[in-house]
């Protein structure tokens, strides 16, 4: 449930690739502005050094000397002012964009499993923008902004004499030749390694989430040896993209230092033949090696450019995803029916089609229960009714309007969702209940734990409603974690609510509670439908469909489709399935 705050903040977040850097424009003008002040201010030593060989030796003058020193000084305060004021820039530009980007990567991260990716692959767009931020705040983005401003320093030496002029332009362009090599040849490497992270990461958190099997069956070695094969290839990706770049970059730094010495020494020639000034050779020495500084720098960090790139890629490709989903309308709570037409669904992931051609309608006050051996589509169904799996075809419908046209935050008002494996957030009870509101109302909260039976439970913990669950609410039992599971799915008394197997981990005091949390919803005209293995679950339900192999083979009223005999012979529900008569009617009305 979300707050109307929670609703505007999703409404204001990026939806298109411009929007992601609507305000930067101006910042990048700026700090291009700044770059320009500061490489100007970079021929300060230039310049101060042919001063010095050619006029304060020259005349013997001290204070010259003295006046020229002053002056470079004080030049050189100004540059590192500026260029601190950049380096902060820099480092706040990544951070306004990860607070600006960041939650819309995390939105995609958690849609991103219901779509067949991995948990991996889904946090990868959270390690983007980390990526992009961490790059910002490197040497990267200045050597990037220094670039375009060496024809400057191109100028000044060929300014000193047009051959040291022709000799710098000459590694400049060689250097560039080096940085378009190291592009070529990382860009593929770069892809792979990211994508054998991604694996190996899968492994990672796959092992994670399988701790106590793998502990307490024995097989924990060989879990670790997937690991070490997939680390293995990342590593080997990763080394020899790291030995391209290192092998560029040293490469540059090496004919940079030849080029310096190259300026020298055609500096002293032109010098003997009387064509260039002693303190020429310091001035071109110097300005070509900070002409020269940026490529360097920029090989240098190219890995790092490179990895920003495909960060930024995706994260735009992530938002031009976004911009295409339209923003629904405001529309009334639903409160009449829940219509499912003609529903096919297919696995995220493999394509493969799961149900098909489920048609049936409940009304308000109606309780359905599903039953059907396991693999025939019934949890399926479950993420069908509740728009974690989008439809293939078909449609789910309250009070006639697809779930497609409700925004999330306003349709999970009206939804209440138990599933198969209870997962708590790292929270406080309280939290968990609410659904995170913020603006919960304590006695919603009271009214939701009681209906689902686990108030008396709660208040005897030592920090009652307070008490913290720790990751995944591991800090409770099974049974616990199913009943304020289904206190949370009963919060705010939504209209829909989808139980997926409620009784899995209850003792009979919790299957009462379960039965008369059901009959609750009916009382106050609101929709249930039960997912279960277990008969007892079905006490308070009126309707009984069966599904296996992908469809609804029977669905009736319950005693017709168990055949009437009492719930207490019924050992297995799987039996009933077998024999269970096909449908006395498709669609079932009140």
């Amino acid at each position: 449930m979300s707050s109307d705050k929670g609703d505007k903040g999703a409404r204001s977040r990026p939806r298109t690739a411009g929007e992601l850097t609507r305000g930067f424009r101006g910042i990048v003008v700026f700090l291009f502005s700044i770059s320009g002040i500061i490489n100007v201010l970079a021929l300060t030593g230039s310049i101060y050094m042919l001063q010095i060989y050619d006029r304060a030796l020259t005349s013997g003058s001290v204070p010259t000397l003295l006046a020229l020193s002053l002056l470079a000084i004080g030049l050189y305060i100004f540059q590192g002012i500026f260029d601190i004021l950049r380096s902060q820039v820099l480092v706040r530009v990544g951070g306004r964009l990860d607070r600006q980007i960041a939650p819309m990567a995390h939105r995609v991260a958690i849609d991103m499993p219901r779509f067949g990716f991995s948990t991996a692959e889904a946090l990868e767009r959270g390690r983007d923008v980390d990526t992009v931020r961490g790059f910002l705040g490197s040497q990267g983005p200045v050597a990037l902004f220094d670039l375009p401003w060496m024809p400057l320093y191109i100028l000044f030496v060929y300014m000193l004499h047009p051959y040291l002029g022709a000799l710098t332009l000459g590694g400049a362009f060689v250097l560039a030749l080096l940085t378009i090599a190291t592009e070529l040849m990382t860009r593929g490497h770069a892809a792979e390694t990211h994508r054998a992270a991604i694996l190996r990461n899968q492994i990672a958190d796959s092992n994670a989430r399988n701790a106590e099997v793998l502990k307490a069956m024995g097989f924990a070695g060989r879990a670790v040896s997937r690991f070490t094969a997939a680390n293995a290839e990342h590593l080997a990706l990763q080394t020899r993209t790291s030995d391209v770049s290192g092998t560029f970059g040293a490469i540059s730094r090496v004919l940079r230092m030849l080029l310096q010495s190259a300026i020298l020494g055609l500096g002293a020639y032109l010098t003997i033949q009387g064509n260039l000034s002693a303190g020429a050779i310091i001035a071109a020495s110097v300005a070509s090696a900070r002409a020269l500084a940026p490529v360097d720098l920029a090989i240098g960090n190219w890995k790092n450019f490179a990895q920003g790139r495909s960060a930024w890629r995706r994260l735009k490709e992530t938002a031009v995803a976004l911009s295409k989903v339209p923003e629904p309308m405001e529309l009334p709570a639903p409160a009449r029916n829940l219509k499912v037409e003609k529903l096919t669904v297919a696995a995220p992931a493999t394509g493969r089609v799961l149900l098909s051609d489920v048609e049936f309608q409940l009304d308000a006050g109606q309780a359905l229960g599903v039953i059907g051996p396991s693999g025939g589509g019934k949890t399926t169904l479950v993420r069908a009714l509740t728009g974690i799996w989008p439809a293939l075809r078909g449609s789910v419908r309250l009070d006639d309007s697809e779930l497609t046209q409700w925004r999330d935050e306003v349709i999970g008002r009206h939804i209440g969702y138990l599933p198969q494996e209870v997962a708590l957030l790292d929270g406080t009870i309280e939290e968990n209940i609410c659904r995170f509101d913020p603006e919960a109302d304590p006695r919603a909260i009271v009214e939701a734990a009681r209906a689902a039976g686990v108030h008396e439970m709660i208040v005897r913990m030592p920090d009652g409603y307070h008490t913290q669950l720790g990751a995944q609410g591991m800090a409770l039992s099974a049974g616990q974690r199913q009943r304020i599971g289904l206190a949370r799915a009963l919060y705010g008394n939504p209209f829909l609510v989808v139980m997926d197997e409620p009784n899995s981990n209850l003792d009979a005091e919790g299957e009462a509670a379960l039965t008369s949390a059901i009959l609750a919803i009916r009382a106050r005209c609101g929709i249930a439908i039960v997912v279960a293995h277990r008969p007892s679950a079905l006490a308070a339900v009126e309707i009984v469909a069966v599904v296996q192999n992908g469809k609804i083979s029977a669905i009736g009223p319950k005693n017709t489709i168990l055949q009437a005999r009492p719930q207490a012979q019924v050992a297995n529900l799987d039996t009933v399935v077998k024999k269970a008569r096909p449908s006395v009617n498709a669609k079932v009305s009140a």
